[in-house]
């Protein structure tokens, strides 16, 4: 990773006085402090006369730092394609219309389109029959592939054959920190997710944004004529969670769908659901969004209640096994 994107979740002190936090000397003794071994939120502070500790004030002004800094950050676009590749896949990076940082904050709008160039090269992908293919070609299979591209089918035409086609975006969104930690991690936890039991679902394209928002997707899906778009995307940044992933899944992506055609699945990290663990819920709702031909408001989460169902126990907490 670059010198522009430091690794997150940065500790916000001392390793030695993660939660459970050491008591701050002079501090008045809390009942609750026992509490904050279980939670990142801001309990238990104590208190110097009437103020707040001045440890637990420098905490608290990292920790907007480390916000505003997720929000500012560019996403190493070149670095997220190799760990995707190295993963695997292949990615195809695109821009929104937002030309600057300061205009995809003010703009909202143009984060939600594609720039020319970028709309373009989707276009001729699909014009010239190819697909933006998310495995990427060895050696060995390089001439034998040349000869089958004349004939591949495009995702279109897999769509009218019956076979199911997946298009994800990964974008930088309000926190590039979030898709530059979590996103590769994610996508093959999916893929592992969607190849175990059921109809297999192939992941048929990967495209790498910037400057995006949410409904950047439904262009680019409808571009690559995808039967389902996943959105990858930055969370507005909290005090103790900067790298927050949320998903976003759009059956039939076109422009100008509404966020409750939409289902989410949110505050995808380590700290929070952790990736195997929104894999699994993803990848339910892919094959149900599927198998109904909806998203959002028409497609309960039950994932939980069918592991309930498959295995006759409880399903697993966010996080736990992973």
């Amino acid at each position: 990773m670059k010198d522009t994107l430091p690794d997150f979740p940065a500790q916000w002190s001392d390793p030695d006085d993660a939660p459970p936090y050491r008591a701050v000397p002079g501090t008045p003794a809390d009942p609750w402090t026992a509490l904050r071994r279980h939670t990142p939120a801001r309990i238990s502070l104590g208190r110097a006369g009437t103020s707040l500790p001045t440890a637990e004030v420098l905490r608290f002004a990292a920790a907007h730092a480390q916000a505003r800094d997720a929000v500012h950050l560019p996403l190493d676009v070149d670095a997220l394609v190799a760990e995707l590749r190295a993963r695997g896949f292949e990615a195809v990076p695109v821009r929104s219309r937002a030309a600057t940082r300061a205009e995809y904050l003010a703009r909202p709008d143009l984060g939600r389109q594609l720039d020319d160039a970028s709309r373009a090269l989707l276009e001729r992908h699909v014009q010239d029959g190819t697909r933006v293919d998310p495995t990427p070609d060895t050696d060995a299979d390089a001439d034998a592939d040349a000869d089958a591209d004349a004939d591949a089918a495009t995702p279109a035409d897999a769509a009218q054959a019956g076979a199911p086609t997946l298009c994800i975006v990964v974008g930088d969104g309000l926190s590039a920190v979030a898709g530059q930690s979590h996103a590769a991690t994610l996508v093959g936890d999916l893929r592992d997710a969607l190849d175990d039991g059921g109809e297999r679902v192939a992941i048929d394209s990967i495209v790498v944004a910037t400057q995006a928002r949410v409904a950047l997707g439904d262009e680019i899906g409808a571009l690559l004529q995808a039967s389902l778009v996943l959105v990858l995307l930055g969370e507005r940044p909290g005090l103790s969670s900067p790298d927050s992933l949320g998903a976003y899944l759009t059956w039939a992506p076109r422009s100008g769908r509404a966020d409750s055609e939409r289902n989410c699945v949110s505050n995808i990290r380590p700290e929070g659901l952790a990736p195997r663990a929104a894999a699994g819920r993803l990848a339910w709702l892919v094959r149900e969004s599927l198998r109904r031909r909806v998203t959002g408001i028409a497609l309960k989460d039950d994932s939980d209640v069918a592991a309930l169902d498959r295995d006759g126990a409880a399903p697993v907490l966010p996080g736990d096994g992973a």
